[in-house]
């Protein structure tokens, strides 16, 4: 592997992006870009893909060691549905920078939009379409409400799209680089799906990290968006701190999360109490959940075994999964999938894959999520996926206050 000099900053691993088969991510751990694919992490020969996904992403990067590869690493994304293949490769060249933003630097502040640093003046370049449009989705909530009352789940995460086509196309590199100075704490990414295709976004979710032995993970349910008024704004946190329909809907991801971590590590602290966190857009239920690996437990064998948690799925898990496929009207891809590395000695750090899109050619494809409980109103999932929408968009310079 070639490792370039490190850089100042996360803006000139972006210049020029992207190259052939690049990506880039960012955490507060650092951020690092990477060029070309020296091996393709294989696809799976199973009907359940990522059963295998941990074994095959160890053996491609032990063959790369193997092949004269100081540093290996496997980075991409995967998809949300447990039949489809990652996008994972080896990289030929790896480039690092300093984080976006210090560990103890303050989240954003001001959830008032600045000057977008990236998008045409002229707005009438845009066209955004709606996937499904807001009454179809409340319809769509109201089923998932009824389906809920009679036993058939306790919790189900429904989505809906926005489709912006641009004229001339999106420029990847300047997008990305908005949604990094946007809100600097997020864990911003884009990864080549391959066909002409970028995933990219700002997630405020970790799912997993391994550092030698420490486990780290940080489940986000219950939402409420931020106001411009700080004095609104501040009523908006505690009530969702008060909030029973959110603590029930964030307490059940907990529980998710400690559940699939057990197994797999010697210790465990789960939190009894959550946490409020702020992003440029929205408030969130937190929980920071610490532990021990297992000896020879992977960070993908960590992430493996959460996904999907009912942050962005549900439960039951099958029965969520059988009630997006009827009431959603399109594949989701790599949304709500997962991004990130891992490297030879089975470290990584990956990341829930929301607050993002698809870009293909002139169109970028949003896509935004509200988890739904017996006591969900229709109305205020519309509204909660329309503020969730404002991260990407806020970066395109578009107008974010009913998410169209």
């Amino acid at each position: 592997m070639i490792l370039a000099p490190d850089l100042a900053t996360a803006e000139d691993l972006l210049a020029g992006y992207p190259g052939p088969a690049s990506f880039f991510f960012a955490s507060p751990r650092g951020a690092f870009r990477t060029d070309g694919a020296y091996l393709t992490v294989p696809p799976s020969l199973r009907p359940d893909a990522h059963a295998d996904l941990p074994g095959r992403v160890a053996a491609a990067l032990g063959l790369a060691r193997a092949a004269g590869h100081e540093s290996p690493i496997a980075v991409g994304a995967i998809p949300f549905a447990p039949t489809a293949d990652a996008a994972l490769v080896i990289p030929e060249r790896v480039r690092r920078a300093a984080p976006l933003a210090g560990p103890d630097a303050a989240p954003p502040d001001d959830p008032r939009p600045p000057a977008p640093p990236y998008g045409p003046a002229d707005r009438g370049a845009y066209r955004v379409e709606e996937v499904p449009g807001p009454g179809e989705y409340a319809e769509a909530v109201r089923r998932a409400v009824a389906r809920i009352e009679d036993g058939e789940l306790r919790k189900v995460v429904l989505s809906r799209a926005l489709r912006v086509v641009a004229r001339g196309g999106h420029e990847i590199g300047p997008l990305v680089a908005a949604l990094a100075g946007r809100d600097p704490r997020a864990y911003t990414f884009a990864a080549d799906l391959g066909g002409g295709r970028t995933l990219l976004g700002a997630s405020p979710e970790l799912l997993v990290t391994r550092t030698g032995g420490k486990v780290v993970a940080n489940p986000l349910a219950g939402s409420a968006p931020r106001s411009a008024d700080p004095e609104e704004d501040r009523r908006r946190a505690e009530a969702l701190l008060a909030s029973a329909k959110d603590r029930h809907e964030h307490a059940l991801v907990v529980d998710a999360v400690a559940d699939a971590l057990r197994p797999l590590c010697t210790a465990l602290d789960v939190p009894a109490e959550p946490e409020l966190i702020r992003t440029a857009a929205m408030w969130h239920l937190s929980t920071v959940v610490e532990g021990v690996a297992a000896p020879g437990v992977t960070s993908l064998a960590l992430a493996t075994a959460l996904h999907p948690t009912p942050a962005v799925c549900g439960t039951p898990v099958e029965a969520a999964r059988t009630a997006i496929a009827e009431l959603e009207p399109y594949d989701r891809g790599f949304y709500t999938g997962m991004v990130g590395w891992e490297d030879a000695d089975g470290d990584g750090e990956w990341v829930v894959t929301i607050r993002c899109g698809v870009a293909e050619g002139d169109r970028l494809d949003l896509y935004a999520g509200a988890g739904i409980v017996g006591a969900s109103d229709p109305a205020a999932e519309v509204a909660e996926t329309g503020a969730k929408f404002r991260t990407m968009l806020t970066a395109l310079g578009l107008e974010t206050a009913d998410a169209r």
